[in-house]
């Protein structure tokens, strides 16, 4: 679902993705949700005709991959509209759903609309733990019906895992599941403590346990040839190298430089993970937040604090914004749970076995 050629010829950033979450309104309770989504919409959603307007200005940008998320997407009755006129401005649309609402008739009406794939979340191997995140006991069972109905009707699709303390020895047996259920690629959402999720910020994966995983999913990548994505952990990139491994995504956190994303009131932030807002579609188009808005400049051209300044791979792995905005208050700081941090290894580790 993400794109991963950030840079022209020059090597000058360049529009990559927008995330656009259409809706608050979702029919599960997932204790991690950083939108806080609920099960009525926000009072500010963009109706239709609006929407329509706001995906045509993020194609005049020059953004070539538009994901469509909540909320639950498939609860806002312009959804269907959004996709094709999507697809008509050039963009690739995407989905990002709980996959609870897909039947065959829903899967086939995606497909005609022109979306290009649906990314379904899914966070165990087995229901018990999916269906305890999610707040629901048949999420899980839903979800695979959900991705059985994409495959049956043609739609490509990938399964999205939000990785925690819970769940991380499960990771690689839920690419081994995407694997069987012909998903075209699992991307692995490291959980950020925004929303919800600032409730259940002590399953965060911190440090070294992180960066073994990277390692685990990186060389699964190279063995198995299903696209593994890690996201919310910039690190994948210098591990990579580190392993002497090939990746298709060149770089790390995106947040603010080549992607962004708009809320459902309408604010538009680096990235969902990151609560600073740099404009309101409602007050100024969306073109005009992207060139001018501060957030977004600094992020582009002002040189990262702490560790991440200092470090070798700052200007690719970027270090996650999110986190160390979350850690200090500082989204320009150095990223707490990076190993390449003073101290953080013996820091992080002991924080985990205490917690």
């Amino acid at each position: 679902m993400t794109a991963h050629h950030h840079r022209t010829g020059d090597g000058a950033l360049r529009p990559s993705l927008v995330s656009w979450n259409i809706t608050r309104r979702c029919n599960l309770t997932c204790a991690h949700c950083y939108r806080d989504a609920r099960a009525t919409a926000h009072p500010w959603e963009l109706d239709i005709y609006r929407g329509m307007d706001l995906i045509s200005d993020i194609a005049r940008v020059g953004f070539r991959v538009l994901i469509l998320s909540g909320g639950e997407p498939l609860l806002h009755p312009g959804l269907y509209r959004f996709v094709e006129h999507a697809r008509a401005q050039g963009l690739r649309p995407v989905l990002g759903t709980n996959g609870t609402l897909i039947t065959a008739e829903v899967a086939a009406r995606l497909k005609e609309s022109g979306l290009a794939r649906a990314g379904i979340s899914l966070d165990s191997a087995d229901r018990d733990y999916h269906n305890q995140l999610r707040g629901s006991p048949t999420a899980w069972q839903r979800a695979i019906a959900g991705m059985e109905a994409c495959r049956e009707q043609g739609l490509p699709f990938q399964i999205n895992t939000t990785v925690t303390r819970q769940n991380e020895e499960q990771v690689l047996e839920i690419t081994a599941l995407a694997r069987k259920l012909g998903a075209a690629a699992h991307h692995v959402f490291f959980l950020v403590p925004t929303g919800r999720g600032r409730d259940i910020a002590g399953d965060v994966l911190q440090a070294q346990r992180c960066d073994r995983l990277l390692e685990r999913l990186l060389l699964t990548q190279q063995e198995t040839g299903i696209e593994i994505k890690p996201t919310c952990a910039p690190q994948f990139v210098r591990i990579a190298a580190e392993l002497g491994l090939e990746s298709r995504f060149d770089s790390g956190c995106l947040a603010g430089r080549t992607y962004c994303v708009i809320t459902p009131c309408g604010e538009v932030q680096p990235c969902p993970y990151l609560p600073v807002a740099a404009g309101n579609v409602h007050r100024q188009p969306f073109s005009q937040i992207w060139e001018q808005a501060e957030v977004l400049r600094r992020l582009r051209t002002e040189p990262l604090g702490g560790a991440c300044g200092d470090c070798a791979w700052g200007q690719r792995c970027f270090g996650c914004r999110a986190r160390a905005y979350h850690a200090s208050g500082d989204y320009m700081g150095e990223d707490p749970w990076c190993l390449r941090r003073k101290g953080a290894c013996a820091v992080g580790e002991t924080s985990h076995e205490q917690q």
